[in-house]
């Protein structure tokens, strides 16, 4: 399996200043969802003892996947065992981030892109405009994760406010350290790092803290790959950053997790905190999204049959929350019917409860008139 291929960028790093309190949601989505407990479930027996490689033997050519490093450790696993069920087949994975796999995937340079937000309207004009009809299918839940150096001692909770406090482009070259955070801390540097601006997860979490996708100060480390950022938070005692968590939990012995408050008190991004719905707001749903004449070819069609069929298990091994099984058996009825386009409107949708991903993706399922084909836009 071909790995993936690391974008890093950097910005200069510098200050911040406290200003304005967290901004909330007026997703309408979001509005009054209920939230239905969901626990992870223990895994299946080990990925693929069970399957039956008849299906994968004769299989030939490449799929090619790219996009969010959220979603790829996900894809890593599944890229490995199609490959070993399909020894004449290859799958090439890439990590250019949501919008840059977002990019390449409506330019017909990929078949699947992951994505940790669903696809922006502009972006499905683009795909449209390219011929590129996107089958979009739900994955899991993240709990997206912020996290300072294991050296820290203070800085254990953190309130969305302060999180908005330290984020806002206000915030450059005058909020640099910690004290101004809070009187008792530490008056040491403060060191931000976090997703590039190709990234959903950036995308998401400034929706979610600052109530503007896209929003923040400059002065931040940023990179679209996960695992420089981890590495790069273990480095630095002043260090401050966010990513997925299956990132914080693989560098969990050189990492400290920040609780969030979101307004009923400190809670980490566990797998029952995400799946009952107590981390807010940064729990979010992940996908993949696969071109429909992509899967006229074999290759594409077995590996995404496959990735559907082994989702449920691999997400708690990555500590994400699988959905129920209703959502994956939607998201198959999606798959074999090529409903084109997203449930959603358009970018990231802050708030939604995996109950409420499940009614979407029941509407998602039922004839509706798209550009072009099958139905399913919304």
């Amino acid at each position: 399996m071909k790995r993936r291929n690391s974008v890093w960028l950097l910005a200069c790093l510098g200050a911040l200043a406290c200003t304005g309190p967290a901004a909330e949601s007026s997703d309408p989505v979001a509005a009054g969802d209920a939230v239905a407990p969901v626990t992870a479930e223990a895994p299946g027996p080990a990925a693929g003892s069970s399957l039956d490689p008849s299906p994968y033997a004769d299989l030939e050519g490449s799929v090619v996947v790219d996009g969010s490093s959220t979603v790829f450790p996900i894809t890593e696993k599944v890229a490995a065992l199609f490959e070993s069920l399909a020894p004449t087949a290859s799958v090439s994975v890439g990590v250019s981030g949501t919008g840059g796999g977002f990019e390449k995937f409506c330019q017909g340079q990929i078949d699947i892109t992951g994505a940790s937000r669903p696809i922006k309207t502009a972006e499905a004009e683009r795909c449209e405009a390219t011929g590129i009809r996107p089958v979009e299918l739900p994955l899991a839940f993240d709990g997206l994760s912020v996290v300072v150096h294991g050296d820290n001692g203070w800085c254990s909770c953190l309130t969305v406010d302060e999180l908005a406090r330290i984020w806002h482009p206000d915030a450059e070259d005058r909020l640099l350290r910690w004290r101004q955070l809070r009187p008792e801390w530490p008056d040491e540097p403060i060191r931000l790092y976090g997703p590039g601006r190709d990234s959903g997860t950036f995308d998401y979490f400034t929706r979610a803290i600052l109530g503007t996708e896209g929003e923040s100060r400059n002065d931040f480390v940023g990179s679209e790959d996960d695992y420089l950022l981890a590495q790069d938070i273990s480095k630095d005692p002043g260090a401050l950053g966010f990513f997925g968590h299956a990132y914080y939990h693989e560098h969990r012995d050189r990492l400290n997790l920040v609780a969030i408050d979101g307004g009923a008190g400190c809670v980490v991004p566990d797998v029952e905190a995400i799946g009952a719905g107590r981390y807010r707001p940064l729990s979010r749903p992940v996908f993949l999204y696969v071109a429909a004449a992509a899967l006229d070819r074999p290759a594409v069609s077995r590996f995404v049959d496959l990735y559907l069929s082994q989702a449920r298990y691999l997400a708690p091994e990555m500590r994400y929350v699988p959905l129920p099984e209703g959502a994956y058996e939607l998201a198959r009825q999606r798959l074999a019917r090529r409903l084109i386009g997203s449930v959603f409107d358009g970018g990231s949708q802050v708030g939604v409860s995996i109950e409420r991903l499940l009614e979407l993706e029941r509407r998602g399922t039922a004839p509706a008139s798209a550009p072009g084909g099958d139905g399913g836009t919304r």
